[in-house]
């Protein structure tokens, strides 16, 4: 049976726009950040500042380098949020049905940019943050690694209790699915933006007959 639920958080509650995010970036005077800014895992600085070897400060005074100029850190930000296309309230509505009775969790790739987001009144409609649709939200920047390192699938395990077998983890990336298959979870890979909820239910139904 299953009784974890783990969420991505771009790609799958966030339909992300890398296209915009470039754009943003590039007129910042950022130079080759199509090879920093991947779908899935990103490169170079931006890397450092999702896996949390870099501050926020850091991060800002390194791309300032890049750009020849001394960048704000709201420039940074806004740069950021292009990748936000959509943060989709009925995929969170829906997420508030399954914690009646599934534990949920959160395991994303992320910054601390989009982290001050989600954790605002500004990310939903209603005002709720991110954490509060979720039992534990594990953002790469905050515990030192990213997806699909083997290590911060066994950290979340490890904190959470939960059983692999008895989890699906729902993940856009496909190298990060493949090392959640490898560790026994049941895993479903939607399409960015795709609306999963018909999908998650008919895998739960097959599951907990």
């Amino acid at each position: 049976m299953i009784k974890t639920i783990v969420f991505d958080l771009g790609g799958v509650l966030i339909h992300l726009n890398r296209d915009e995010a470039l754009r943003r970036f590039s007129a910042l005077g950022i130079p080759d950040i199509e090879k920093m800014l991947d779908p899935y895992l990103q490169s170079g600085y931006f890397l450092q500042i999702e896996d949390g070897r870099m501050s926020k400060e850091e991060f800002r005074s390194a791309l300032s380098q890049l750009a020849g100029r001394e960048l704000r850190q709201e420039e940074i930000y806004d740069a950021y949020m292009g990748f936000l296309e959509e943060v989709a309230s009925y995929k969170f509505d829906y997420i508030d049905t399954l914690r009646q009775d599934y534990m949920v969790h959160i395991l994303s790739n992320t910054n601390p940019y989009v982290m001050e987001f989600a954790e605002s009144t500004s990310f939903l409609p209603n005002g709720r943050p991110l954490s509060s649709y979720c039992e534990r939200k594990f953002a790469s920047c905050e515990m030192g690694m990213v997806k699909p390192h083997r290590g911060i699938f066994e950290l979340m395990i490890e904190q959470t209790g939960m059983l692999p077998s008895e989890t699906l983890f729902i993940d856009d990336g496909p190298a990060n699915v493949q090392m959640a298959e490898e560790l026994g979870f049941v895993t479903y890979c939607p399409a960015n933006g795709e609306d999963w909820r018909e999908a998650i239910g008919q895998i739960l139904k097959q599951h907990n007959r």
